[in-house]
């Protein structure tokens, strides 16, 4: 049995589930509106009636969705979903905190259409957040024409400054692979024309981005989080390997991928292959692991965890 909301609730919930689902069945359309199919095809006319273009098609896969023109009714989020996008906001950008930036902006605009009861909690935690962050952010527009390049395939030519000590930006020109976002730092995968090797670059360094006439094709099977995660553990002083009493799956668990490449030897042992230029604070984060374990190489991190047992004997006792 129907329940007693109003035709134009159901319609206004139908239309929700439309743009939230874009193919959905009329079948699968009336179980979430609780109704029958026919009465489904009822709130779709409602909709049609108002002048919002509810497209269909028929046959196996087809099914409802929004038809191009149509413009977007005012935001409805629940209390949940406000603060649920302000704390992602937050976790990625905390300059939403500041109404002048970009992110600020749009967020600001979002507040605005919200009713009052769901305004006012989620605007009292971006006055919370303080609007810098120690991590520098990329400019916008920047990423806007980096991430452009990545999914039209187009070569770029970026102004890049290795950092604080060499401000003088360079030029290269890149094939950008894809953008991926570790630890709320932003970095993009491509590979270097100019160094003839691949590159994993801090867009918040990128000053400039110009793009080229040369397409390019991405790797196949190219898994952008995977590789700057690879890249970042590699490279550097010390070569690690490290055996492990356990799987890899529950070695994950506890340590971070920016220690290395975790490898099954089998259903009860893994290795773990990495690289360091500080010892010390590798063997900081093999304290954490419950599991019996080997070093392998280097003799530094032998020696650095060596250090670390005797400071923690030294603090328990009496």
């Amino acid at each position: 049995m129907e329940d007693d909301a109003s035709p134009t609730a159901k319609a206004l919930l139908a239309l929700e589930l439309i743009q939230n689902s874009p193919g959905i069945t009329g079948d699968r359309l009336g179980r979430r509106l609780g109704v029958t199919d026919r009465a489904a095809r009822r709130y779709v006319g409602i909709l049609r009636e108002a002048g919002i273009p509810i497209e269909s098609t028929s046959g196996r896969y087809g099914g409802y969705r929004i038809g191009r023109g149509f413009r977007v009714p005012p935001l409805m989020f629940s209390t949940a979903e406000a603060l649920g996008l302000m704390m992602a906001a937050l976790g990625g950008h905390h300059s939403v905190s500041d109404v002048t930036a970009p992110a600020g902006s749009a967020l600001a605009k979002i507040i605005r259409v919200l009713p009052t009861a769901v305004a006012g909690p989620a605007d009292a935690i971006r006055a919370m957040i303080p609007p810098s962050s120690r991590l520098a952010m990329p400019d916008p527009e920047i990423t806007a024409a980096v991430v452009r390049g990545c999914t039209d395939h187009h070569r770029l030519r970026l102004g890049y400054q290795r950092g604080e000590c060499d401000p003088e930006p360079f030029s290269m020109d890149v094939d950008p692979w894809a953008v991926s976002v570790r630890h709320g730092r932003w970095y993009l995968l491509g590979w270097s024309h100019s160094r003839d090797a691949q590159r994993v670059l801090r867009i918040d360094r990128i000053v400039s981005a110009e793009p080229l006439p040369d397409t390019f094709t991405p790797p196949d099977g190219l898994d952008p989080a995977q590789a700057v995660q690879d890249h970042l553990s590699a490279g550097w002083r010390y070569q690690v390997e490290i055996v492990f009493e356990a799987s890899a799956e529950q070695i994950a668990r506890c340590v971070p991928g920016s220690l290395g490449r975790l490898e099954d030897l089998g259903p009860e042992r893994s290795r773990l292959v990495g690289s360091t230029d500080e010892p010390d604070w590798y063997a900081e984060r093999l304290a954490f692991v419950r599991v019996p374990f080997q070093v392998v190489e280097p003799l530094e991190l032998r020696d650095a965890l060596q250090d670390l047992a005797a400071r923690l004997i030294a603090a328990a006792k009496p």
